[in-house]
């Protein structure tokens, strides 16, 4: 289906999102539960956002920020209701349960045995909701002589192998820079709660606790680790921009100083790239006839491929591998980002208005629905911006009770 999108375009909010109708608490913390929380809200999700009344929650402490106003906030809690709680508090504990009984899921990164210790764990979750589904996010697990350590993403990085391979092959392991663990956690956690609705509604489930460890996210992303050491008792390490089973791969610097990324990943990928860089003699070389042969004259190829690149500039570079069809692309900045065509064909980014920061641009949902689409209808709220529309409106708390909740610093 062809898609005629306009450049940096408003957001226009979508009215047949896919998740209308699915109510989901939003208990965590800085950016795993609330990452996975964001994905579901951006397709129709009904999310409310909980943070303590006087601490918020630490994703607003967190740069870049503009003016006082956190900008990371701003996209990790779009299309989500702000609510302030302090769960800690009996009375909290009590609103809070007012809240689950509407609610399908109760997301949460506390460390394990939080939610129990507050009067509110699982038991109680599913005495006042039976068919609550609860996404508890820890970076060890809920069971195990690690599950009361604190961690997040960098720690579980490293402890899931991912460390290990960043880097160059004689210099030290290297974290990505980005709470990458705490993101593709958010990811699973989504995904997680999908599977579960799913089995709740469709396949006649019930309720119950998803217990995802951040390490084991990314565990399960070291696909053949296991296997290769298992069966082979090698340890896969880091080899720097080079893929250890592709050749020619790795990150090319262009003479105009851009970066390039490659990999002959194929045959026909191989094929291609010789012709691009006018080496056609290169594939019938016997040092380079299979991928095992070019693997095993890694250096040499490289030698060669970067060689070509470092003599042309980025754009003469992009258009031969363009006109031979070689998988590559220039490693993008987002400056770079905010004028490619890609980005803007498929409308990849969004202005929204916002009351803080007027019209400002962020990623747009994905994926694209061509049926029932979600949409980025409004950016990250200030705190407590929808304490009256659900304590008052939805749970039909009367101004008094309200009053002596904030009085006494529940909310």
């Amino acid at each position: 289906m062809a898609y005629d999108f306009p450049l940096i375009g408003t957001s226009v909010k979508s009215n047949k999102k896919p998740l209308q109708g699915v109510r989901v608490i939003d208990a965590g913390n800085m950016v795993a539960a609330p990452f996975a929380s964001v994905l579901m809200a951006d397709l129709g999700a009904d999310v409310i956002k909980i943070e303590h009344p006087t601490l918020g929650d630490g994703q607003r402490k967190l740069g870049p920020i503009k003016n006082g106003i956190p900008l990371w906030w701003k996209s990790i809690s779009r299309n989500k209701r702000c609510i302030t709680l302090n769960l800690s508090k009996p009375e909290g504990a009590e609103v809070f349960k007012d809240l689950v009984r509407g609610c399908d899921v109760v997301m949460e990164n506390f460390r394990p045995g939080t939610l129990d210790k507050w009067g509110i764990g699982f038991d109680v979750i599913k005495t006042v909701q039976p068919k609550a589904i609860l996404l508890s996010i820890s970076g060890f697990g809920q069971t195990g002589p690690y599950s009361s350590r604190p961690g997040f993403g960098r720690i579980a990085e490293a402890m899931s192998g991912l460390t290990h391979l960043i880097g160059e092959s004689d210099g030290p392991p290297m974290s990505p820079g980005y709470p990458l663990g705490d993101l593709i956690s958010g990811l699973f956690g989504a995904y997680s709660v999908m599977v579960a609705l799913y089995n709740r509604d469709v396949a006649g489930g019930s309720g119950q606790v998803i217990d995802l460890a951040l390490y084991e996210a990314l565990f399960r992303l070291m696909d053949f680790d296991a296997i290769q050491y298992d069966q082979l008792k090698e340890i896969h390490t880091r080899s720097g921009n080079q893929v250890v089973y592709v050749a020619p791969s790795s990150t090319y610097r262009t003479r105009d100083g851009s970066y390039i990324t490659m990999a002959a990943s194929t045959h026909s990928v191989w094929v291609r790239l010789c012709h691009a860089i006018d080496k056609k003699d290169l594939i019938d070389n016997t040092k380079f006839i299979s991928n095992q042969d070019r693997v095993e004259n890694t250096d040499e190829i490289n030698g060669i491929v970067a060689k070509w690149i470092g003599d042309h500039d980025r754009s003469r570079v992009t258009q031969c591998f363009d006109a031979h069809e070689v998988a590559y692309s220039v490693i993008f900045n987002i400056e770079d980002i905010f004028h490619d065509p890609q980005y803007a064909a498929r409308q990849a980014m969004i202005r929204v208005a916002d009351e803080d920061l007027g019209p400002a641009v962020v990623q747009n949902v994905v994926p694209k629905f061509s049926q029932t689409p979600g949409s980025v209808d409004f950016l990250g709220a200030d705190m407590g911006a929808h304490n009256d529309e659900i304590y008052q409106e939805e749970l039909g708390y009367s101004e008094a009770k309200i009053q002596q909740l904030r009085e006494g610093g529940i909310i």
